[in-house]
């Protein structure tokens, strides 16, 4: 069974800095294209990013130049390094990705079960 484990949230003042992670973990055989999401309080999920099994990266508007994801392909993580955070930041962080396990020919999305940041002073 695989699973993403998403850590890294917090509480962080403008300004500030914060690196999420999702690890993730079970027969893996491959993961591809990954991608990082939010969502604040009474607003729907918004797209943050995304990074493909050989390193681009894609980024929405709202965070490009702040925002960089980057990927362990050994560690079968990806991080989402967030820097210059404002308190429109503030939301709950997932992942999810493309992954294949072992023995088996198909690619299935998993998610990961969310991180709350909060940018406050």
């Amino acid at each position: 069974q695989v699973q993403l484990v998403l850590s890294g949230g917090g509480l962080v003042q403008p300004g500030g800095s914060l690196r999420l992670s999702c690890a993730a973990s079970g027969n893996i055989f491959k993961i591809y294209s990954m991608a990082w999401y939010r969502q604040a309080p009474g607003k729907q999920r918004e797209f943050i990013g995304t990074i493909t099994s050989g390193g681009s990266t894609n980024y929405a508007d709202s965070v490009k130049g702040r925002f960089t994801i980057s990927r362990d392909n050994a560690k079968n993580t990806v991080y989402l390094q967030m820097s210059s955070l404002k308190p429109e930041d503030t939301g709950n962080y997932s992942c999810n990705g493309g992954v294949q396990s072992m023995g088996d020919t198909n690619v299935y999305t998993y998610w990961g079960q969310g991180t709350q940041v909060t940018v406050s002073s």
